[in-house]
């Protein structure tokens, strides 16, 4: 069974060096977990959705029973940012929002709300910038150097 995208984070916090954590990143790559990093560390990914935790109920059903996961619902993202689906009004944008907030494990809607804001490291304090890049060379990194 896959790891969760909070899983994957806690341990890559939690990895004692920087060889160690750039291993777990490559290890544990998925599309859903580059575009978590990407929107928490890209400089040119702009979110439409207001700053800050949003009103949603969370999910508490206990991992791996009565939620989806991050790694199917990254498919939605896009809808959320800059240049993504500007055909969606903001209020249906941030009703999908908080549906697929709602609908993820607690863990893994925290990790979305706070990569929107580019605040990972709130939480994970120990995953650097340098780590990622180092970890992803061939991501091109947009207003970061």
């Amino acid at each position: 069974m896959r790891l969760m995208i909070s899983e994957v984070l806690q341990k890559v916090s939690n990895a004692k060096t920087k060889a160690e954590k750039i291993a777990l990143l490559q290890q544990h790559t998925t599309d859903a977990l580059l575009s978590i990093l990407i929107i928490n560390y890209d400089d040119s990914v702009v979110s439409l959705l207001p700053e800050g935790r949003p009103p949603y109920k969370e999910n508490d059903a206990p991992k791996g029973t009565e939620h989806t996961v991050l790694e199917k619902e990254a498919r939605l993202l896009f809808n959320f940012f800059k240049g993504g689906n500007p055909s969606l009004s903001q209020t249906r944008r941030e009703m999908i929002f908080i549906q697929m907030l709602e609908g993820l494990h607690a863990d893994e809607a925290e990790v979305v709300v706070l990569a929107k804001d580019k605040k990972l490291t709130d939480k994970y304090k120990r995953i650097t910038f340098k780590v990622i890049q180092e970890a992803f060379p061939d991501v091109k990194w947009g207003g970061r150097s």
